[in-house]
């Protein structure tokens, strides 16, 4: 990854990007637009190259939507589940017949190029290998292996590697190969199929083509990993333990470790500590392998944890860490940075396969990620965790992250004064592009954040998950600060919510947000769904000013819990909705209109009690859109009072212990349960109905297993209309679950209408937790 350039003001103002014509939306945008489209896709604005914001990427984009092809162009499609829904742009170019092929003209002189791709799984959910040819200007340069067994994930969260359960998703993957010379401008590289014997299709999202530089030599005085300490470089033996005394042999000699032009085995993590440890380069210096008895243990270079003292004074540079992960276990430390890392640096390193590409444990302080690139993990690019200050992320590319493309998470410990700059976040499968879990005086600036997949946004700002409250420091706090970010494509459906969360969107779960958010000079782009979300608790404290909004698949705002927010120069088009502000809580958000807005507010604003169908274009006007929704919960009150008003619905919670989440009580499976915090009574369960219903009874499950010893929960329940008020529906008393008589409890109501119904617990004789299995809601 290349530096940014000298000079980048952080002054700029919204003005500053070039805004580019967008031809099919006669609209304007401030982002690059592809090339002319050779494959007949649908011009869609790209995440890379965005003047003056994200990465100063070393490679050209090119989309293979827009390529010379004789294969089948797919999209666009924000599904999720679809194979369209994760390919950058929402569009891609399948081949399923030999001779089939994508072929790119090259815009400047190359060397290599990676390419995104995706393969079907094969019948056990291990993946399939196979390969592509690698043509140049017709002449058949190399085959290039291709394979699909780092994608493919199924069923609910964590995911797990069987293609019988259901949620398909993560489908692409990315391979790179040096191109042997300098290719010039003008040359045609093609991707083609020789044969369907080993994949039936391959799919080609896009490639990107660089001029890499030769392998950076070994500095002056450094030890070598190879000829000082006997490390493989072929990658056929493991080279973790002579790594490892190589670095030991750097920090007591005060010297720094190089690690030649080669592919290492390592099996392990390789602790550092006041040490440099530099590559030739991150398409030279390989670190790759994984234990193969232990799957627990794999590459990674970490620091010494906190309660080991930590490390610091670490720098790592110029290589690259490919690992072998193929599944989340999230207990596993399978990432390819960790540790506690302070005083250090990590510069252009390229991380990939990995489970997360750094999970920081802290207390740490002054850390720093730059130049890098971060790609195909199975969980979070980068996360900040627990007591992580002063430490920044900037310059680096992120794409196909499992979770969060790059967080922050002040679990128990104030993260305080982080900086994530200068960034360029792409299709995060699961959750946000960029956030902030709790933490104060934050800053979330200059980056791109598009193409969000599903149950998250492009940028969040929460007081959510366990250990962020203000007790402990770890809410929201001071001023946050999101400036000059460019959002495209962002925010999407929820699966567990079933409706859309904005493109950037707030949350007081565990408590209210209230603190200085400041949004300024921002771009919100032909967001799938909201441009602006808040939801759950309160949120206060907020301001937007220098904001334009361009393309919204519902609404301008959508407003799902009180607080208040001030808009200056904000300015809103293309809104799917004709009125464009959703707001049920009515008077509780209070807005306060500076100067300068225009299209995004409307006085009294839609509250329908049903979620629209979003109207996709990928070119910031809607229209047309998909002719069913993305899911398919009632829209009308149910006639049946038989029928389980609250299974699959929409459902929060204040809070929950690990994998134990609020959407296992209204999953229609008793075996499956919901359990709070533990000790951190009262703990409340909250289900959005879709509308008001008259509620006559409730019906309350704990797994029927006789290993579930007969407990009693102290519990109330509690309905509204609004989500705001609520009113007691029965109040607090104590119902006991025995195994032998089924595990329930039936609560008998008086027919209030209610749509979002409450049930609070107070006490649990078996557990110090609230649990539930089920929570099951009846008009009869």
């Amino acid at each position: 990854m290349t530096a940014p350039p000298n000079g980048r003001s952080l002054r700029r103002t919204l003005a500053a990007t070039v805004s580019m014509a967008l031809a099919a939306a006669g609209t304007l945008v401030a982002v690059a637009l592809a090339p002319e489209a050779h494959a007949a896709g649908v011009p869609a604005p790209s995440p890379v190259g965005v003047s003056g914001r994200g990465a100063a990427v070393p490679f050209k984009e090119q989309e293979a939507e827009y390529a010379a092809t004789n294969g089948t162009l797919i999209g666009p499609d924000r599904l999720y589940g679809h194979l369209p829904s994760e390919a950058s742009g929402r569009q891609a170019v399948t081949l399923d017949a030999a001779g089939e092929y994508v072929e790119f003209t090259l815009t400047a002189p190359a060397n290599a190029m990676s390419f995104r791709y995706s393969l079907p799984d094969n019948a056990a959910g291990t993946g399939r290998d196979a390969s592509l040819d690698l043509k140049i200007d017709g002449n058949q340069l190399k085959s290039v292996p291709v394979t699909s067994k780092y994608g493919w994930y199924y069923g609910g969260y964590p995911f797990n590697n069987n293609p019988g359960d259901s949620n398909p998703h993560h489908f692409y993957d990315e391979t790179r190969t040096l191109l042997g010379s300098t290719l010039p401008a003008g040359t045609k590289v093609r991707l083609q199929v020789s044969s369907t014997s080993a994949s039936p299709t391959f799919t080609i999202d896009l490639a990107d083509f660089e001029q890499v530089g030769a392998p950076i030599g070994k500095p002056s005085g450094a030890l070598d990993v190879v000829s000082d300490f006997g490390a493989d470089p072929t990658g056929a033996a493991d080279s973790t333990a002579k790594i490892q005394a190589a670095v030991d042999a750097g920090k007591a000699q005060g010297r720094a470790v190089y690690i030649p032009q080669g592919t290492f085995q390592v099996r392990d993590h390789i602790v550092v500590d006041q040490v440099t440890l530099a590559g030739a380069g991150p398409w030279y210096s390989v670190l790759t392998g994984r234990d193969p008895v232990n799957r627990a243990k794999a590459v990674g270079v970490y620091g010494k944890y906190a309660n080991q003292g930590g490390s610091r004074n670490v720098t790592l540079k110029d290589f690259a860490i490919l690992g072998d992960i193929r599944e989340r276990v999230d207990d596993d430390q399978v990432n390819a940075l960790g540790g506690a890392l302070s005083n250090s640096t990590v510069d252009n390193v390229w991380l990939q396969h990995t489970k997360c590409g750094a999970w920081m444990d802290g207390p740490m302080d002054n850390f720093t990620i730059k130049n890098s690139r971060i790609l195909d993990q199975t969980a979070d690019g980068v996360n900040f965790h627990m007591g992580v200050t002063n430490s920044t992320v900037t310059n680096t590319f992120v794409r196909n992250t499992g979770d969060d493309g790059l967080a922050m998470w002040a679990e128990n410990i104030p993260n305080v004064k982080n900086k994530f700059t200068y960034n360029t976040v792409i299709l995060p499968v699961l959750a946000n592009n960029i956030v902030t879990y709790g933490g104060k005086d934050i800053t979330i600036s200059d980056n791109v954040m598009a193409d969000t997949v599903t149950n998250g946004g492009g940028l969040h700002v929460a007081n959510r998950y366990p250990g962020v409250n203000s007790g402990q420091g770890t809410a929201v706090s001071g001023t946050t600060t999101a400036a000059r970010n460019t959002l495209i494509r962002a925010g999407n459906n929820d699966y567990n919510w079933q409706f859309g969360v904005g493109a950037v969107w707030f949350s007081g779960l565990n408590e209210a947000l209230d603190a200085t958010v400041n949004i300024t000079d921002t771009e919100i782009l032909d967001s799938s769904y909201a441009a602006i979300m808040n939801i759950e608790g309160a949120t206060k404290g907020l301001h937007f000013e220098n904001v334009r909004i361009d393309g919204a698949g519902t609404y301008a705002l959508q407003i799902q819990a009180p607080g208040n927010a001030s808009f200056t120069n904000v300015t809103a088009t293309h809104i799917a909705q004709s009125n464009p502000i959703h707001n049920c809580v009515g008077s509780g958000f209070v807005i306060t209109r500076g100067t300068g807005n225009s299209g995004w507010y409307a006085d009294p604003p839609a509250c329908t009690g049903t979620w629209p169908d979003p109207k996709w274009t990928n070119g910031g006007v809607p229209g047309g859109g998909p002719t069913t929704p993305p899911t398919d919960p009632p829209t009308d009150p149910p006639a049946d009072p038989t029928l389980n008003l609250a299974k699959g619905r929409p459902v929060t919670e204040t809070s929950h212990t690990d994998v134990y989440p609020a959407t296992k009580a209204v999953d229609g499976d008793a075996n499956t349960y919901w359990e709070s915090a533990n000790n951190a009574f009262p703990q409340s369960l909250t289900v959005d109905l879709g509308a008001a219903q008259a509620v006559k009874r409730v019906v309350l499950r704990l797994p029927p297993a006789a290993a579930w010893a007969t407990r009693t929960q102290t519990l109330s329940v509690l309905g509204s209309t609004d989500n705001s008020t609520f009113t007691t529906l029965k109040p607090s008393a104590g119902y006991t679950f025995d195994p032998s008589s089924g595990n329930t409890a039936t609560i008998s109501l008086g027919g209030t209408a209610t749509r979002y119904l409450r049930v609070t617990v107070t006490g649990n004789t078996g557990w110090p937790a609230a649990q539930l299995s089920e929570l099951e809601a009846y008009t009869g």
